[in-house]
């Protein structure tokens, strides 16, 4: 480890290091949050075994940004679609007096604020390894697992990543995220023993990596390219059938990939702790806009009636939807982006190369040497009313020249989510909001929620810029 490397670490770890009087606060809060869940499951007449998980159970939290998990390990005898029902009528009332929000992974878990510290009070299933009947059953063998595997020494490296991943932008397994989970932090320190080896590691990623460090596939590693598609595959120690990295989107590995390599080329502090977004003043954005030489397209819509992580999911759903439509006609997307305040307020961002199109365009049809398709071709464009010209042959195929249907990005997005935009493959939940009504608003007119909401100017600026806060500077 180089000296401004080591110099770097010490500083970090100072920081993101509870402290003694930390310490003592947090393991108080998660004895009492433990006690209620405990009280309020008995209460309810309701069997539960009730233990800390996460990472204040396996000492690997940090300092400012103190995360509590209580998990309820239920009977195998409550039915699955009653869990959820069941387990936050439970959590809240442990967490009475706290504001508390409904959230979703697999299923409904309660997130709640007690003394200003983040709670998550999620059910399990009391099951035995392989015999997971949802997803948060391994949870408590995870905890296990890593509490026996990772010494003093490692929980600290695993703090460096976790800290340095926040500062990329590529930490939380979440799907509005689609990062970095906290159990993948530390199953890589176990595995690459520190975060320098794991820096390094990553900075050689070509193709893919694959970790298995129980070696559950000794002899048999020519199967898991065919159990695991994606780029990163990590084998969860107690459970060899799943991929740890499968929530890791693409990009999210690869921006760890590139802040890995910038990091041991020239460390800074920056990684881990970037510089906070100064917005651009209105003044500013119009300039920066209208200077782009782009357009800058804004889908802005109201509140949607779902909890975050399937906002999220539909979001992105939907994003994945309007890239389709828009390429299909012929405008070139440069860049495109979701933001949501979860409250209400909700937009789609489309940076297109130009907004307009020329009326016409050119159709190539089949080569010569493909009769069948020639003859269809024909009947299909010879006379057709949007055939402004042709068909002709060149280079050996027919071509036509066609009107096009769309040649204006803007009302091509209003007809098509006009009712909703299901036949676009908007997801359920964002249609039936745009059929009450949303706007396109078109470069600088997105001014009008620009100035309204802080964040979004924020993410505004970011986007605009494109470029990581590590690459500033460099």
């Amino acid at each position: 480890m180089s000296e401004d490397l080591e110099k770097i670490c010490k500083t970090v770890l100072e920081r993101v290091t509870p402290s003694r009087e930390k310490r003592e606060k947090i393991e108080a809060l998660a004895k009492e949050l433990e006690a209620k869940v405990a009280s309020a499951a008995a209460d309810f007449g309701v069997k539960a075994i009730v233990r800390l998980e996460g990472s204040v159970a396996k000492d690997t939290w940090l300092s400012e940004e103190p995360e509590i998990d209580v998990f309820m390990r239920l009977p195998t005898s409550i039915p699955r679609k009653s869990l959820g029902e069941v387990a936050l009528k439970v959590a809240r009332r442990a967490a009475e007096g706290a504001r508390q929000v409904e959230r979703f992974a697999e299923h409904p878990y309660l997130e709640a604020f007690v003394d200003d510290v983040r709670v998550n009070i999620v059910p399990c299933y009391d099951t035995k390894p392989g015999e997971w009947l949802s997803a948060t059953d391994r949870t408590p063998y995870h905890t296990d697992y890593a509490k026996k595997r990772l010494t003093s020494q490692m929980k600290d490296e695993v703090r460096l990543l976790k800290r340095f991943m926040k500062g990329v932008g590529v930490y939380g397994a979440e799907i509005k995220v689609g990062g970095f989970s906290g159990y993948l932090c530390e199953l890589l320190i176990i595995s690459f023993e520190n975060f320098a080896n794991t820096l390094k590691a990553f900075a050689q990623h070509k193709g893919r990596m694959i970790v298995d460090i129980e070696n559950h596939y000794r002899g048999r590693r020519d199967e898991l390219p065919l159990l695991f598609s994606e780029p990163l595959v990590i084998v969860d120690p107690v459970d060899m059938g799943r991929n740890v990295a499968s929530a890791v989107q693409s990009q999210k590995l690869y921006t760890f990939v590139a802040a890995a390599r910038a990091f041991l080329e020239k460390p800074s502090l920056k990684f881990f702790y970037p510089s906070e977004t100064k917005p651009l003043t209105t003044k500013e954005l119009k300039a920066r806009i209208s200077t782009r030489g782009s357009i800058m397209l804004f889908v802005v819509f109201g509140k949607v009636e779902a909890v975050s992580d399937v906002l999220w999911g539909q979001l992105y759903k939907s994003q994945r939807s309007l890239k389709k439509l828009i390429k299909l006609n012929d405008f070139g997307l440069l860049r495109c982006a979701v933001w949501s305040n979860e409250k209400d307020l909700n937009a789609f961002i489309l940076e297109l190369e130009s907004r307009y199109l020329p009326p016409v365009k050119k159709h190539l049809g089949p080569p010569m040497g493909k009769e069948r398709e020639c003859k269809s071709f024909l009947a299909k464009y010879a006379c057709a009313t949007g055939t402004v010209a042709g068909p002709y042959i060149e280079d050996g195929r027919w071509i036509v020249h066609v009107r096009r249907r769309h040649t204006d990005a803007a009302a091509l997005l209003y007809e098509r989510l006009k009712d909703g935009g299901r036949s676009a493959g908007i997801a359920k939940e964002i249609a039936h909001v745009l059929q009450h009504g949303f706007k396109i608003l078109v470069n600088e007119e997105v001014e009008e929620i620009y100035e309204k909401d802080s964040e979004f100017a924020k993410f505004l600026t970011e986007f605009l810029s494109g470029k990581p806060k590590w690459l500033e500077d460099m």
